[in-house]
């Protein structure tokens, strides 16, 4: 259940907002495990003459640049897992953007369970109500249900 919020400083295209997507997507799944259907991702876009790095903005360095936070529940994630999905979206936005500014941004924030949560429920409260004789374990201390809906991660 992430929600992955991502400003990109180079030229908008549709094709560019689709290569960014399912990039994060799929590094998100495969190596945060987290599940697809409840993954959100929000893009913005800034142009390269207002974001400024250094005194300079991209489009006078001839830079691209990107920032993007991702709330994953708390303890859903372990620092080894973090890392390297921090080292793979850099290098997926570089191959993406071309020329990037070293001076781009993840961050990964983790939240508390009985903080965080979608569709009304907090994570803590899915955790609290998830049949625990059939689901297996995410990760943990953190069971999974089997539906999207009721998804610990």
């Amino acid at each position: 259940m992430p929600i992955l919020n991502v400003k990109v400083g180079a030229e908008r295209t549709p094709e560019l907002r689709r290569k960014i997507a399912a990039m994060l997507l799929e590094l998100t799944t495969r190596i945060l495990g987290k599940d697809p259907r409840v993954t959100s991702i929000a893009i913005d876009w800034v142009d390269p003459a207002d974001w400024i790095v250094g005194g300079l903005s991209l489009a006078e360095q001839g830079k691209s640049s990107f920032y993007f936070d991702i709330k994953v529940t708390d303890e859903t994630n372990t620092k080894t897992e973090k890392a390297r999905y921090v080292e793979e979206a850099f290098a997926g936005f570089a191959g993406l953007l071309g020329n990037l500014h070293e001076e781009s941004y993840i961050h990964v924030h983790d939240v508390r369970a009985a903080s965080y949560g979608y569709g009304g429920r907090t994570q803590e409260w899915r955790f609290q109500h998830a049949p625990r004789s059939s689901a297996p374990v995410d990760s943990p201390g953190l069971f999974v249900p089997a539906s999207a809906s009721g998804s610990a991660k």
